[in-house]
């Protein structure tokens, strides 16, 4: 009971020290304001990114195996992957058939073309060509229509599934399903349109792109194409087994001596994640170590006050310490003071930091989730109790006759 008298009287000084010395108070909270508008713009653009890049990366599906010529983050020789031989398409059949542990399989091969309906032109849209298992083998999630079907992708038939800003570039404000559209001149059937991704990978994500059968893209874009291969790690195998299997049967097929090094690649989403996370770090190591720089500048402004406050206050510590105060009572005074002003610089920094993550929204994905205001909220009563530590010790050490002396 004693403890909270001495908080509810700590609070009680301290705000009549503040509103007795504002313009003061007001410049020694603007360092804190600072910092905290930094600690809180940094938090949030990157847990704004991280959740973008988990959106982006769940695209790509998280037990998905990629087979291709390049791997996607390791560019040391590029001349060495580019002249590696093609993947094939034919490959696809031979893996169904000797793979146990993916359920399935899907082929792509890309090219860019316009596609049109009526007036509307869409410049240069990815035209994907894939199989009927592309929906299982790489997550895609369809928001109104259906995936075309094996035979509809066995005979090169002339129908498609669009992503979602092909959707709306296109069809603004029709239903798109069962339009006929012409993409790079041929006309085709639109079955389907996917779900909207969006995400860090933008135009790489299904959502500016047009699949068609695979048969058909080989007659009406060229048959001379590297093939990227997907295929869908089954439920409750491990995905690094599946890989060795997927790798075995692929340096079979490539003919490759025991030995000799791999001429593919198999790709997968735990190299983006782990690439991703590694930048990540850095980049915030960076980021607080500038922001933290600016709250140490604040915390020594914070106590240069303090040590000033108690010089001012000297007679006052004398004669609380001569009517009984005890010394943690005065310590714990000062303490509270000096955390409620960094308290109060903290709140107006997360005042002025909400509204320009919302700016830096436009450019860059933010978040402002509960946590990260919990956390500057944190910090901002650390750094007022650890700066105001030593000027409250100092007041609470003052002899009381000698205080009462002081003028």
């Amino acid at each position: 009971m004693y403890f909270l008298f001495e908080i509810k009287e700590g609070l009680r000084i301290a705000l009549r020290a503040i509103r007795a010395n504002k313009m003061r108070s007001v410049l020694t909270t603007l360092g804190i304001v600072i910092g905290i508008v930094s600690v809180t713009l940094m938090a949030t653009a990157i847990e704004g990114v991280d959740r973008a890049f988990e959106k982006s990366a769940s695209a790509f599906g998280s037990k998905v195996l990629y087979v291709q010529k390049f791997p996607w983050m390791r560019h040391d020789d590029w001349f060495k992957y580019r002249n590696r031989r093609d993947i094939k398409l034919e490959y696809v059949e031979q893996i169904s058939h000797q793979a146990t542990m993916v359920d399935a399989i899907a082929p792509s091969v890309m090219t860019m073309k316009d596609a049109r309906f009526g007036s509307r032109t869409m410049l240069g849209g990815f035209v994907t060509g894939t199989n009927y298992q592309y929906q299982e083998a790489s997550g895609t999630i369809i928001e109104d229509g259906r995936f075309f079907s094996q035979e509809e992708s066995d005979g090169g038939r002339p129908v498609c599934v669009i992503g979602a800003n092909v959707a709306e570039t296109l069809f603004p404000a029709i239903d798109p399903i069962d339009q006929v559209i012409k993409v790079g001149g041929f006309p085709y059937k639109v079955l389907a349109v996917l779900e909207k991704q969006g995400g860090l990978f933008g135009t790489f994500t299904a959502d500016n792109r047009i699949f068609v059968p695979i048969n058909s893209f080989m007659n009406q874009f060229g048959s001379r194409r590297d093939v990227l291969i997907s295929a869908r790690v089954a439920p409750g195998v491990d995905i690094e087994e599946a890989k060795e299997e997927l790798r075995g049967i692929m340096r079979k097929l490539r003919h490759l001596a025991p030995g000799k090094e791999d001429d593919f690649n198999i790709n997968e989403q735990e190299m983006l994640t782990q690439v991703f996370g590694a930048i990540t770090v850095v980049i915030a190591a960076i980021g607080f170590f500038i922001t933290g720089l600016s709250l140490f500048v604040g915390g020594i402004g914070i106590m240069n006050i303090m040590y000033v406050s108690v010089t001012e206050r000297t007679k006052e510590i004398g004669i609380r310490k001569a009517i009984g105060a005890r010394r943690r009572t005065i310590l714990f005074q000062f303490l509270v003071e000096a955390a409620l002003i960094c308290l109060i610089g903290g709140i107006i920094g997360l005042m002025i930091a909400y509204p320009l993550s919302l700016i830096a929204d436009q450019i860059l994905p933010t978040a402002m989730p509960i946590s990260v205001v919990a956390i500057a909220l944190f910090v901002s009563l650390f750094v007022g109790v650890v700066s105001g530590f030593l000027p409250a010790y100092k007041a609470s050490k003052l002899d009381p006759v000698d205080a009462l002396r002081y003028e």
